[in-house]
């Protein structure tokens, strides 16, 4: 067995995880991260500066096209259990500043970002139930009522969860608990957070952490709805548009098949991801509606023809996808302002791909 090297630079070990991972060596990530700690690298930046890191790199080496789908989720996966072999053998305070919650907003499954606030908060001295991915918003509130936590930490990956988030803030502070949000979801900036009303926004485990240990978040007030946020949702196109989804992509497809007869012989495969990249558009147009911000869609579009560009597969079906699209929804101002701009925005020459925010890949 090759010896692990010996040092406390969190940048060398990173390199050596990431080794590990890559090739599915799970007992060597392990030895990894045990053997930083021994060498004096504190076990917070082993979570956040080691494993993080390499987190946020397999999801930026999959969008490349340099992992595939397989060796992403095996990479993950052996992040989540280097994860538990490390705490278990940390020695972390007993309790003694409140006690948190820590969980993902319903259809985010994007757990590993949670799992890592939630060992800092450990290591800080927080009670911390952690509840995992994609958390119904009736059970959240339930364990908030059983439980009395101090404040609810929520992380969010995909941006169209926004909707589903803001629902969840606006419940959790009805039974008087604050919430404290991140993850690529609400924005570089927390543009989002600040539109959906949390308490407060973090823009790494660290900043949660010191908000948190700095003392207790003031306690929301209570008494209005979601839809007094976002004045804009009035109009309904939002509620349209997601009630529609399957006819939009649908019609989007069969336009599609007009206009580019080689889809005519697309194999079962090919089809079912036309369909799904046609839904992702319709459910980040949506997002986009929710939050009135058309940057939130063409962002998305850019990313989405990196990604394409990466596995050689065409972007040139994206403007014809949306003119199609504009023409089911030309009765809708808003949807039409936010498909012309991203129309205009991709047939324009291409520069480099970019990864935004809420981008769905995998990232801590």
């Amino acid at each position: 067995m090759t010896a692990v090297p010996r040092a406390v630079d969190a940048r060398d070990c990173a390199g050596w995880l990431w080794d590990a991972v890559v090739a599915g060596d799970e007992h060597r990530a392990t030895e990894v991260v045990l053997a930083a700690v021994a060498d004096g690298l504190d076990t917070e930046a082993v979570l956040l500066d080691v494993i993080g890191a390499v987190q946020r790199r397999v999801g930026a080496e999959w969008a490349a096209n340099r992992l595939t789908v397989a060796q992403e989720h095996a990479a993950t996966a052996i992040n989540d259990r280097v994860i538990a072999a490390l705490t278990a053998s940390s020695t972390a305070p007993g309790p003694r500043r409140g006690r948190i919650t820590v969980a993902c907003v319903d259809g985010e499954w994007h757990a590993l970002p949670a799992r890592l606030l939630a060992e800092v908060l450990k290591l800080r001295g927080f009670h911390v139930d952690y509840l995992g991915a994609q958390v119904p918003v009736p059970h959240l509130i339930t364990h908030l009522h059983s439980t009395g936590p101090d404040a609810v930490a929520l992380s969010g990956s995909l941006a169209t969860r926004l909707p589903t988030a803001h629902a969840t803030i606006t419940a959790c502070q009805a039974t008087g608990v604050p919430v404290l949000v991140g993850g690529g979801a609400f924005g570089a900036d927390g543009r989002y957070a600040r539109l959906l009303g949390a308490d407060f926004w973090a823009p790494d485990a660290r900043t949660a952490g010191d908000r948190l240990a700095g003392g207790p978040l003031p306690r929301p007030r209570g008494g209005h709805q979601p839809i007094d946020d976002l004045p804009h949702l009035n109009d309904q196109e939002y509620t349209m548009v997601s009630r529609t989804r399957g006819q939009l992509v649908k019609a989007a497809y069969t336009g599609l098949e007009a206009r580019f007869p080689v889809m005519g012989r697309y194999t079962e495969q090919q089809r079912e991801h036309t369909a799904e990249d046609l839904a992702h558009i319709v459910d980040f147009l949506a997002a986009a509606l929710y939050t009135d911000d058309d940057e939130l869609f063409t962002g998305f579009l850019r990313w989405t023809s990196g990604v394409l560009d990466a596995r050689g597969v065409p972007s040139r079906f994206l403007p014809p996808a949306l003119t199609l699209l504009g023409a089911e929804l030309r009765d809708f101002p808003r949807a039409t302002r936010i498909l012309r701009r991203a129309h205009d925005q991709s047939t324009r020459a291409p520069g480099p791909a970019e990864r935004p925010e809420h981008e769905p890949g995998p990232a801590a």
